[in-house]
């Protein structure tokens, strides 16, 4: 409270200074003839690395060079079927198994405008709705992510105490709020965006101009509950 009783404005936080980022997002990460390449080199470099052997193990265990065996596990060269037999002997491993990754499916999920699930969060118990954009459970990147579409009306209540395993990431769509994380406290309005690790206390704190509709994004490692 101010001094004439005025409720005080929310502080405005000062901006991170830039992160350098090491991902091109853009980035083509392998032409469609070395698709199966990279697959088979990932594989029998992460079986290896597994038995703790080096490169020049292998290479005195199976009688290939070390090039070639570098080659192969880079993705630079396609492995004839005798070199796949004596990696699979040398490793302990089926033949089939250097094929894993060339052969599994990667999933996506698409949701047509309005068609999300409504799902039962804790916010809920307070008028959050929660529109569920899609979910991938078991993945090759170890991550779950869930994408919701979070709306506010006039019987939703402020509740800034969730807390939860994991990052969020907010952006902002509609009305306005001031959302809290921790100590602070951020007042959002349409392209405003928060990106914050969910284990402290986060929640809208009040709720400005309704309808308020933002996407909320939850990532948390495979085996946890993001909830």
């Amino acid at each position: 409270m101010t001094a004439d009783g005025k409720k005080a404005p929310a502080p405005v936080p000062t901006k991170a200074p830039p992160v350098p980022l090491h991902q091109d997002p853009h980035a083509i990460r392998d032409t469609p003839e070395k698709v199966l390449e990279v697959a088979l080199g990932h594989e029998v470099r992460a079986f290896r690395k597994k038995l703790g052997i080096t490169v020049a193990d292998l290479a005195a265990m199976t009688n290939i060079s070390l090039g070639m065996l570098s080659k192969i596990e880079n993705g630079i060269t396609s492995p004839s079927l005798t070199t796949l037999q004596a990696l699979s002997r040398a490793l302990g491993v089926p033949l089939t198994a250097f094929f894993r990754r060339f052969e599994e499916e990667r999933s996506a999920v698409f949701v047509k405008s309005g068609e999300g699930v409504d799902v039962e969060r804790r916010g809920t118990r307070a008028g959050h709705q929660y529109n569920l954009l899609g979910h991938i459970g078991s993945n090759t990147a170890g991550v779950v992510v869930e994408p919701y579409l979070i709306t506010l009306s006039g019987d939703s209540d402020v509740f800034p105490m969730f807390q939860h395993e994991g990052m969020e990431f907010l952006y902002m769509l509609e009305g306005e709020v001031v959302y809290r994380h921790g100590s602070n406290l951020y007042r959002m309005t349409p392209g405003d965006s928060l990106f914050f690790d969910a284990d402290a206390p986060h929640g809208p704190e009040e709720l400005t101009t309704l309808p308020i509709k933002y996407l909320s994004i939850i990532s948390y490692p495979q085996g946890s509950s993001g909830d």
